[in-house]
């Protein structure tokens, strides 16, 4: 029992020196970090825009009068996760723009939130990056209800089923420069989701989609191929050639057996 006891604390230590977040409150997120470089569409009218790229996304928010500003995700649980921020930025109302390294702009993750604090009570916009993969972005609507805008990378798309999703409805999309922009002008609900595609899966999809029909189509003719020989080997050994007048009334066959 005593090294049980001596483990846990073992543990226990280490978690905390780590700065481990979640159990023991809130972690600054490191200055470096936060200063590194990105490009933002800070000309954007939208209340929250995102800008997908590859390997990350970009996010810029509209904040009035507001002295912090929260990022997080939603798991698959439902439960709120933070998300780890970086090149984060400020852009004052006047145009200026304002890195961490250049103002008291800084943030704390939690294991629920990531809060961005401001230097009091500020109105503009906040932007910030963060780290993804895969052909799905989904976030709450950190800038809560208000119209919303989302860049999907070069050489990608969303609007075919199977193949792509965007939710909520109510959206318009169009191309600017090779990319598919969506937006919504009144976004209520609590998230927006894109999942898109490659322009190449659209190749793929449809190069499989004309095999599987060659094969339908290929499966069909031989298998009445195959019924038409069958019908003409059985006129030709003489089976259901007699075959029933259909004008034949049951009255002129006479009486049942037994009874002539």
């Amino acid at each position: 029992m005593k090294r049980r006891h001596l483990l846990l604390v073992a543990v226990l230590a280490l978690v905390a020196l780590s700065g481990c977040t979640g159990f023991f409150g809130s972690n600054e997120v490191d200055p470096e970090r936060l200063n590194e470089n990105a490009s933002y569409d800070w000309n954007t009218s939208a209340d929250g825009t995102i800008v997908i790229e590859e390997s990350k996304y970009t996010a810029v928010y509209a904040v009035e009068n507001e002295s912090s500003f929260d990022v997080y995700t939603v798991d698959g649980l439902g439960r709120e996760r933070s998300v780890p921020i970086s090149a984060l930025r400020f852009r004052y109302d006047n145009g200026t723009v304002v890195s961490a390294a250049e103002s008291s702009l800084s943030a704390s993750e939690s294991r629920q939130r990531t809060t961005i604090s401001f230097p009091g009570n500020v109105s503009g916009k906040v932007g910030y990056s963060v780290a993804r993969t895969g052909k799905r972005f989904g976030s709450p609507t950190l800038g809560g209800e208000g119209s919303y805008t989302v860049v999907l990378p070069p050489n990608t798309g969303a609007g075919i089923p199977f193949l792509s999703r965007i939710s909520p409805g109510g959206y318009e999309s169009e191309t600017v420069d090779g990319q598919q922009v969506i937006r919504w002008d009144e976004v209520t609900s609590d998230q927006i989701i894109v999942r898109y595609y490659l322009d190449r899966d659209l190749w793929l999809f449809g190069g499989l989609s004309a095999i599987a029909i060659t094969i339908g189509i290929v499966g069909t003719l031989y298998y009445y191929r195959q019924l038409q020989a069958v019908i003409r080997r059985r006129k030709e050994a003489g089976i259901d050639l007699e075959e029933e007048d259909d004008d034949d009334d049951p009255r002129d066959r006479g009486p049942p057996p037994g009874m002539r």
